[in-house]
């Protein structure tokens, strides 16, 4: 499942333990990610899922589930 991958990735990259990441989880405010984070965040998704995010979207990705639904709506 995206959701799963998602948090997999999320856990790996923000170091941070897995269950502490659910689908309203907020990028910022939530897993303490930076702006850079954030970027380096949207170019792993988009190498493991083969989906290319523009920079107008990245802002509108602020939690978990906002990035499973781009995924799922434009893999």
């Amino acid at each position: 499942m995206v959701l799963e991958k998602v948090i997999e990735l999320l856990a790996d990259q923000l170091s941070v333990d897995p269950s502490i990441i659910n689908e309203d989880s907020n990028l910022v405010d939530d897993l303490d990610a930076d702006s850079l984070t954030v970027i380096d965040l949207v170019m792993c998704l988009e190498d493991e899922f083969g989906i290319e995010v523009p920079d107008t979207e990245v802002e509108n990705l602020k939690t978990v589930g906002a990035i499973v639904h781009y995924i799922e709506e434009n893999q």
